[in-house]
Formats: C-alpha cells, structure tokens, sequence
C-alpha cells in the first residue's frame, strides 16, 4: 500500500480532454482540410422521416427524397428540369408599381419585395421561360413558392398574362407549375383582381386554339386555385400536394366534421376526379411532352 504522505497522485485528476475526430488526424492530413471546404449546409432533413440527407446526391435526385417526399423547389430549377437539357429563352416579366397602396406592416412592403429577390434571384413570384419539353416547344410558367409564399399580385398577374401572350404570338402551348397560398394582402384589391385577368389571359390562350395545361405543385391554395390553376385543358400534381382552397382546419371548424387523412392531398383528388393524374417530378417533362404531341396533333406552328 503506498504511502499517503509520498503518493503525489492527485485524487481528482481532471478529465482528459476529449479531441474531435479532425484533431486526431496526422499534421499532414489535417492541413490539406480548410474549415471552408464543407459548406454549412451540405445535408439536408428530410421533411418527411427526419433522415439527413447528402445534398448532392439530393440535386441530383431533384429534390425527391428516398421516402418519395417532393420537396418545394425554385423557379430557376423546375424550369432547368422541364426544358430538354435544362435550356430555354428566359422570358422577362412586366415591371409594374411596386406598393400601390402604401401598405401599412410591421415591415415595409417594398422591404419585403427586396427581401424575396435576393432570396430568389426572381423579380416576383413568377418566372416564364421558352423552350422544348420533350422535344415540343413550349412556354412555360413556374410559380415560385419561396418569394412571399407564390402569392399573386400585380407583378405574377403581368407575368401570366404575357407568357398567356408570348404563347398565343410564337403558337405554342401554355403550360405552368402553381404553387401558392393565395392572393397578397399587401396589394388588396388589386391582387384580387388578377383572378379575372388570368382567367381572361387563359381564355385567349384557349381561343387560339391552344393548350393549356397545370401541374399542381406542393402547396396550391387560395385564389390560385380559384382561377387559372383549375381552368387546365390537363391537370397534374406531383406525389402528395395539397391542392385546396382554405385550409383543413378552416374547414372542419366550419362543418363541424373531422376531414378523411388525405383530403386535399393530390392523390384524393384524382380519385374524386378533379385531377387528371399525379406524377413523380422526374417523369413530368416526358409525360407532359406526350401530352403537347398529342393536343397539338394536326396544328401547324409558326416558326418561332
């Protein structure tokens, strides 16, 4: 037994401290690794099951998950995966009058407009490009869900109406992504009007003969759906959108009734026949090229 008074062990010796696994690497190794080389958000939660994902390999899959969960995506990139080779002709959107009304908010309105193009790269809640989609030419327009929630407003109603326009011009079908929670307040009445005026946009599309076809996206709600996103020739969804006027919970409230688990969900709309089909997001661009080939079976096109 050792000797209290020559024992020099100190009886609470601090714990060793715990280095990270970088740390442990060999000097030559750990200097060829820059704290900049990973980005800060190289993986990705999966909405649906919590797994983290790798998100190269999640662009590569175009933001669909392994559990099959589509996941909301930008303009820039739905239309990069629509048109053949990821190639068209951006088609510019109006310039319209920004804050109208002089929106009284917690937050400038024109703050938030600014906000959202940086955010976005987008002028408003609606881009429109040109370009083949399986090898027919098409104009497409993509609502983009990240600028203020794909609210419609005075800038998306311009947008539409002259991707409606540039459709009817170059004798190309019309095709768009919705996804929106409805009108913006910010704009009042002036929003609201942009229902009608899609809707007459919609109307000379199809008086030219032309085709006019939606995919619903993840969320399509509120006036949107109200107007030009239900007055398709074909109608598609991706996997589990919720495609709805007012909210579930707004509707129970006022029925008094517990909706089914699905309901608003893309693939109870099809069973209760307010939807064509619903499609993966890899398969859209064959799928709705079949879908062009065939309405614009027997027209001849102008040279665009």
């Amino acid at each position: 037994m050792a000797d209290s008074k020559t024992d020099k062990t100190p009886r609470h010796a601090p714990p060793r401290e715990r280095k990270g696994w970088l740390n442990r690497l060999r000097p030559g190794v750990r200097s060829d690794i820059k704290k900049g080389d990973t980005p800060e958000n190289l993986w990705v939660k999966d909405p649906e099951t919590g797994e983290m994902l790798y998100r190269p390999d999640l662009e590569a899959a175009q933001w669909v998950t392994p559990s099959g969960h589509h996941m909301r995506i930008g303009a820039a990139a739905r239309l990069r995966f629509t048109f053949d080779d990821g190639q068209f002709e951006k088609i510019a959107s109006p310039s319209v009058v920004e804050d109208p009304l002089n929106f009284p908010d917690e937050r400038p309105y024109k703050e938030r407009l600014a906000a959202a193009r940086r955010a976005t790269g987008e002028q408003d809640s609606m881009a429109v490009g040109f370009g083949n989609v399986a090898g027919q030419p098409a104009v497409v327009v993509v609502q983009d869900f990240s600028f203020m929630g794909g609210s419609l407003g005075m800038g998306a109603g311009e947008t539409f109406v002259e991707a409606a326009q540039q459709a009817v011009a170059r004798e190309v079908p019309l095709v768009i992504f919705t996804a929106s929670g409805g009108a913006r307040m910010q704009e009042g009445t002036l929003s609201l009007m942009q229902m009608a005026r899609t809707t007459l946009a919609v109307n000379e599309v199809k008086a030219a003969g032309l085709p006019y076809v939606v995919v619903l996206t993840d969320p399509t709600t509120g006036g949107v759906l109200a107007s030009y996103a239900m007055l398709g020739d074909i109608h598609l969804a991706e996997p589990k959108a919720t495609i709805g006027f007012s909210g579930r919970r707004v509707i129970e409230q006022t029925i008094r009734e517990i909706l089914p688990p699905a309901f608003q969900k893309s693939e109870f709309l099809v069973e209760h026949g307010m939807i064509d089909r619903v499609v993966a997001r890899a398969d859209i661009p064959a799928v709705l090229g079949n879908i062009l080939q065939t309405l614009m079976m027997g027209r001849a096109r102008r040279a665009a």
